[in-house]
């Protein structure tokens, strides 16, 4: 028995004193797939081809070396992150990150032959894909505003972006055997103070429902609408905004998208998924980390990231959310960002399944001293063992020994890229 055997074996231990089976958490953990977001991978660039800037309130800071220049390396990208990330997961495409482009074809003509690689990938790897439109960095992306935009030609070229994607997004969902999510973000909104908020959001609602009224049967494919409160550019007015967004998604049965980097800094996520699951069955995380606004840092093991893993999972709804990774980092390496940001991520929804009974059935007599001594006990226990562990069994590196592949792959194949 190894050392990571035997530590986890005393672990086991403790968390049975405290009325909590490791086993168990550890079987639910494998269960739960983060959906991998590709344009980490190559700074939300795309591979258009077409020299459209990066537009719509989207910002990646930083030159590390190394970011993927088309499809092909960036699926080379995570290949190596995939493997150091323990479970099976699944990837997050935008709309722009195709294959190859054809003459004469945009992006609201969009069909499975601009994925057709990413499909082959995903097929072979045995994992799911999930896609998003692309509502941005394009010159149709006019005064900020696509969906929402005044004049119908250009919210017609958006609105069949929307709907290829959906239907990309079914194919997908038919050939992998798992549902793809299509998450709408638009990025329209005003700089400064609008004279007419409520027609923007009138046409934003109206094109969300030309989006999608084609039906996909929920096997294939699944829709879902995100939120913000503000971007660069869009300080003063979000079209879509929370309770935009909130009542769309109640009223015509779609999933809403909750991004912890979207909401001000003294919101909590955690509180939002309790309240909407009294009323919503499904939802679509984000997970993300801003620093004073949302800056889509790499998610970090912090008391935020704590509480929202602890919400998503505590009431034994976790196979209702589709969790998501969201952030671009371009100031470290970007295969590194993945992973610990996706690891990091794993650790909180392991220190949530590991959660004793005590502060519950404190709580429940009213006892709210008893309450907080147990969650403050609870933070103590030896959940890293338990994690090393689970790395351990899914034979990936624990600790920091992930870093060794990456910086052999970060001299070997990204330093080399121009």
């Amino acid at each position: 028995m190894n050392r990571i055997e035997q530590t986890f074996a005393l672990a086991r231990e403790r968390y049975a004193e405290c009325g909590v089976n490791a086993d168990a958490a550890l079987r639910r953990l494998a269960a739960i797939p983060l959906s991998i977001h590709a344009w980490q991978g190559d700074d939300v660039t795309g591979f258009e081809n077409t020299g459209h800037t990066l537009t719509g309130g989207c910002q990646v800071t930083g030159n590390y070396p190394g970011r993927a220049r088309n499809a092909g390396e960036l699926r080379a990208d995570l290949d190596v992150a995939l493997k150091l990330i323990p479970g099976r997961h699944r990837v997050g495409l935008q709309g722009h990150q195709v294959d190859r482009m054809l003459p004469g074809v945009d992006r609201d003509g969009f069909t499975l032959e601009h994925f057709s690689g990413w499909l082959e990938w995903a097929k072979e790897k045995g994992i799911g894909l999930d896609l998003a439109p692309a509502f941005y960095s394009h010159q149709l992306l006019d005064h900020g505003f696509s969906l929402s935009h005044p004049d119908p030609g250009i919210r017609r070229f958006w609105i069949d972006h929307g709907r290829a994607c959906r239907r990309i997004g079914a194919e997908f969902g038919r050939v992998l055997g798992t549902p793809a999510v299509c998450n709408f973000w638009a990025p329209d909104g005003f700089k400064d103070t609008p004279a007419d908020r409520f027609g923007f959001r009138l046409r934003l609602r109206d094109a969300l429902d030309a989006c999608f009224e084609e039906p996909f049967a929920p096997e294939l494919e699944r829709d879902a609408v995100e939120s913000k409160l503000f971007g660069i550019g869009m300080e003063s007015c979000t079209v879509g905004s929370n309770d935009f967004y909130l009542l769309y998604a109640a009223l015509r049965r779609k999933m809403p998208c909750f991004d912890s980097g979207h909401f001000h800094p003294t919101e909590s996520v955690a509180d939002k998924l309790p309240a909407v699951f009294s009323l919503i069955d499904e939802v679509l995380l984000h997970i993300s980390r801003g620093v004073h606004w949302d800056s889509d840092h790499v998610t970090v093991l912090n008391d935020e990231l704590l509480s929202i893993a602890r919400e998503a999972v505590a009431y034994g709804y976790q196979d209702k959310v589709h969790f998501a990774l969201d952030y671009f980092d371009a100031s470290i390496n970007r295969v590194a960002a993945w992973v610990i940001g996706a690891r990091d991520f794993q650790k909180a929804l392991l220190v949530a399944l590991l959660e004793p009974p005590a502060a519950r059935e404190a709580e429940a007599c009213w006892d709210f001293t008893a309450r907080l001594a147990a969650q403050e006990e609870a933070r103590s226990l030896p959940w890293g063992a338990v994690w090393e562990y689970f790395c351990l069994t899914n034979d990936v590196p624990a600790g920091l020994g992930f870093l060794d592949e990456i910086r052999i792959y970060e001299k070997q194949v990204l330093e080399v890229r121009k």
